[in-house]
């Protein structure tokens, strides 16, 4: 796989060649492995993390017989024949509620009044429903047969206590931290997150809310790269702010205690572009310079035993840059498919996407017309990157697509107009008016 060599300075001279998107995937693939710490994590904060270990039930769900209904326990054979034209009448024990048991026992002729949920009382075996049931004094007239066990939850039905609920591996969804909770558990042990840490370059740059000067512009990557972290599966380590300064730079990349830091600005070829020859010098600038449209100054490599993603500062090609090779690497870290978050759909495309052989371009496009459907995820990989991507995927297309007539990779506020993206694959030269393409949705829902 072609990358830096390890000697060149780019800066004020340009990229002599550029790394094949696909080739920079399978870097990435080959040195973003999933952290292999853990840590205890309590319930309330466990959706959404992996859990690094295997869950074995202590106790029965639930542990105890319990109604299903809110009615009357008895002896289902006593209510053999019973009906509107025949009621059968039973004298009225008492009742149980849950958390708050019968503690007597059913006897024959004998019924117990139960609310869902409560414990079965000894003796009993069946529930009879409260709307086939009138009490009378201190009975109680049955209208409906019912047979042993009808309306009853049994002791295990849900877990059985021994039993392996969950598996190490797994990423706990809502519905996971529930059985977690019902088994006892009020805390998991779960893969650390991958920490990240993100560097922010740049002499022109103003924190949002702070006063700037005539020539700086507002800071919008560090807002953009903590969203995105957080959703696949990173936590911040530190974000850091940094003027053009050789000394700031490497201190800010070369200090210790990220999984992964991303580098916002200064990787392109400008004379104060240090990050790449901090990366080469004190690590190894594995690749510099991709054949992509945005973000060819994305370079990416390793210091010691953590990744360096160098983004480009414009904050499309920051996006885009870190969508491809960054957020894979962190999905991967975190445990995560690798794959692109988000949801994709068919649709027709009404205006031409021009692009070059060998190179991917990345355009932002606006649904125009669309049918429901569901959507799927779709793996970025060889098929999109390198194969035709507008050809011989399933499904019929699904509405109508057109490319924002936009080209700026400065002009964040096209992928907030853009319901999504289309890719280009490096072997095509572009899409046709009519041409059925992939869209991937912005929109995670």
């Amino acid at each position: 796989m072609p990358t830096s060599d390890g000697n060149d300075d780019v800066r004020m001279r340009g990229f002599a060649r550029r790394v094949r998107v696909s080739d920079a995937l399978q870097w990435v693939d080959r040195h973003a492995r999933p952290v292999s710490a853990t840590e205890q994590v309590e319930l309330a904060e466990a959706s959404g993390r992996i859990l690094a270990e295997n869950v074995v039930s202590p106790l029965d769900v639930p542990p105890f017989d319990r109604s299903a209904m809110d009615g009357y326990a008895l002896r289902g054979d006593e209510t053999t024949g019973a009906s509107s034209y025949n009621p059968l009448v039973f004298r009225l024990l008492g009742q149980s509620l849950p958390g708050r048991p019968f503690l007597g026992r059913v006897e024959p002729g004998t019924a117990v009044r139960i609310m869902t949920g409560a414990p079965l009382p000894d003796g009993a075996d069946a529930v009879v429903p409260a709307e086939y049931a009138r009490e009378v004094g201190s009975s109680v007239e049955i209208t409906l047969a019912v047979p042993p066990q009808r309306h009853v939850g049994h002791r295990g039905e849900d877990v059985l206590a021994g039993a392996t609920v969950l598996q190490a591996g797994r990423r706990l969804r809502p519905q996971d931290v529930g059985l977690l909770a019902a088994v006892g558990r009020d805390r998991v042990c779960a893969r650390r997150r991958p920490r990240v840490r993100i560097v922010i370059t740049g002499n022109e740059l103003a924190t949002p809310g702070a006063e700037r000067s005539p020539f700086q512009i507002y800071d919008s990557n560090s807002a953009m790269l903590r969203a995105l972290v957080h959703r696949d599966g990173g936590v911040i380590e530190s974000l850091v702010h940094v003027s053009d300064d050789r000394h700031a730079i490497e201190n800010a990349m070369t200090r210790s205690g990220a999984d992964i830091v991303l580098v916002s600005g200064g990787s392109s070829v400008g004379a104060e572009d240090h990050a790449p020859v901090v990366l080469r010098e004190r690590g190894e600038l594995a690749i510099h310079g991709l054949a992509m449209r945005p973000s060819s100054p994305t370079g990416m490599g390793r210091i010691e035993n953590w990744l360096v993603f160098l983004l480009p500062g414009n904050p499309v090609s920051c996006l885009c840059a870190y969508d491809f090779f960054a957020g894979r690497a962190i999905r991967r870290a975190a445990g995560r498919p690798a794959t692109w978050p988000y949801p994709a759909c068919r649709a027709v495309l009404t205006r031409k996407i021009a692009s070059a052989i060998g190179r991917v371009d990345y355009c932002r496009v606006r649904l125009v017309e669309t049918e429901p459907s569901a959507a799927h995820e779709t793996e970025l990989g060889e098929s999109i990157l390198v194969a035709d991507a507008g050809a011989g995927e399933p499904g019929a297309p699904r509405g109508r697509v057109e490319p924002l007539a936009v080209s700026g990779a400065s002009v964040l506020s096209s992928t907030t107009r853009a319901d999504g993206f289309v890719v280009v694959p490096e072997s095509r030269e572009g899409f046709a008016p009519a041409d059925q393409v992939t869209v991937f949705l912005y929109d995670l829902s």
